[in-house]
């Protein structure tokens, strides 16, 4: 990043050609950041950025796909070279179509690398620089499919699992040392993401714009909210299942098996 706008918020965010990071970019750089983006179509992002740098973003484009070792190494190597950015975006993923007996190895492999080896890793690399800023955060865009094995997505909404869990875990041991994580929970959004399941998305009920999406994702963020989920409505049962969540921690200790377990 140029050296005359250091002084501005800089984000990265990922997956950012379209939909989801798309408008993170927009709305970021309306917020003052200045913005890295990351991608594999180069294209696209030109076209997101173009807009943003005429009203005054400085915009950097990486285009990288992260399921590729060496691109993940480079956008790693470009991360520790900028600690100026104090908020990293992991926007990207993506999801297969059809169930878990009809999708081979490799497409598993290659979801797993995006939605969890790259989420993992980028947090890694960008934490020491983010602890240095009073204000650093990582956003990271789980789904409401953590919740729902039932929909018979297995490595997708194993995944997402991950991004919820692990943004918890980094919230519980890092929040002491000044870092802020947002695990953000998008049910049904209009994204590209349905052409990769190869489903319809106009079949579905109750689908979420992007842009409505973002911006609730937002307000959770400037709340400090730890878990956002801009499509529940009733607040008390996302409360009442962490307190169901923490009420099993306090009942797990115990050095013989429960009752229903002994013959």
């Amino acid at each position: 990043m140029s050296q005359s706008t250091q002084h501005k918020p800089v984000a990265l965010i990922t997956g950012a050609s379209t939909g989801i990071g798309a408008v993170y970019a927009d709305r970021l750089a309306k917020r003052g950041y200045d913005l890295i983006l990351v991608a594999r179509n180069a294209k696209r992002m030109e076209n997101v950025a173009q807009p943003l740098r005429e009203a005054g973003t400085q915009v950097e484009i990486i285009a990288a796909d992260l399921t590729e070792h060496n691109d993940l190494l480079r956008v790693e190597d470009f991360i520790r070279r900028h600690p100026e950015i104090t908020l990293l975006v992991n926007n990207a993923g993506s999801t297969t179509p059809g169930g878990f007996g009809s999708t081979d190895v490799e497409s598993i492999d290659h979801l797993i690398r995006l939605n969890v080896t790259s989420v993992a890793r980028l947090s890694r690399v960008a934490l020491d620089g983010l602890l240095k800023h009073k204000d650093g955060a990582i956003i990271n865009i789980s789904s409401v499919m953590a919740f729902a094995p039932e929909l018979n997505k297995a490595v997708y909404t194993a995944s997402k699992s991950f991004v919820l869990t692990f943004s918890q875990t980094l919230q519980s041991e890092l929040e002491q040392q000044g870092l802020y994580v947002q695990a953000v929970l998008p049910a049904a959004t209009r994204t590209e993401i349905w052409d990769h399941a190869g489903q319809n998305i106009d079949e579905l009920q109750g689908v979420m714009e992007v842009a409505d999406l973002v911006d609730a994702a937002l307000v959770g963020f400037d709340r400090k909210e730890k878990v956002t989920i801009p499509p529940l409505q009733d607040e008390k049962l996302w409360t009442d299942h962490e307190a169901t969540r923490i009420g099993l921690l306090t009942n797990f200790a115990h050095s013989t098996p429960g009752a229903r377990y002994t013959r």
